[in-house]
């Protein structure tokens, strides 16, 4: 049964098996394919981030960090990101991940949810933040150099609680 915890120490070799093959694929986030083990969990687990991670019968298939979207006049709307194991594909993972967050956005006091950067070759996570609620409100042309389909957009997905 799927649940969803905040990430504690000893959870690096599990976000690190999640991590690393989405960064190397380099096809959905904008983290260089070369970034070592200690940048990524760096990056993932710094201390503007509140981590979590979803687990399924003990393995770790999917993690979110949440954090502001800006500091500030901002920082009443939140941000986040997400990444699930390939062998946990299309069993719901993401989808409880985002319902997760939103619920812990909107507790943490947030008025919002913002993500300043999704690309829209991802098929896959456009189809699923909408399904959640979110709206496409912008698109930056050729944001993103793909690594199999060249420059591609990047969207820009709100939603107001």
């Amino acid at each position: 049964m799927l649940q969803i915890r905040k990430a504690v120490s000893g959870d690096e070799d599990g976000l690190w098996a999640i991590l690393e093959p989405v960064i190397r694929a380099g096809d959905t986030y904008d983290f260089p394919r070369y970034t070592t083990r200690d940048e990524a969990l760096r990056a993932w687990l710094a201390p503007a981030n509140v981590c979590y991670v979803a687990h399924d019968d003990g393995e770790l298939v999917g993690t979110y960090v949440l954090h502001p979207n800006r500091k500030g006049g901002g920082a009443h709307v939140s941000n986040c990101g997400y990444m699930t194991a390939s062998h946990a594909y299309g069993r719901g993972v993401g989808s409880a991940m985002c319902a997760h967050s939103l619920e812990e956005a909107r507790t943490a006091g947030y008025r919002a949810m913002q993500f300043n950067f999704v690309l829209a070759s991802n098929h896959r996570a456009v189809e699923l933040w909408q399904r959640m609620g979110f709206q496409i409100v912008g698109r930056i042309p050729e944001a993103f150099l793909h690594p199999v389909q060249g420059y591609t957009d990047a969207l820009v997905m709100y939603q107001r609680f």
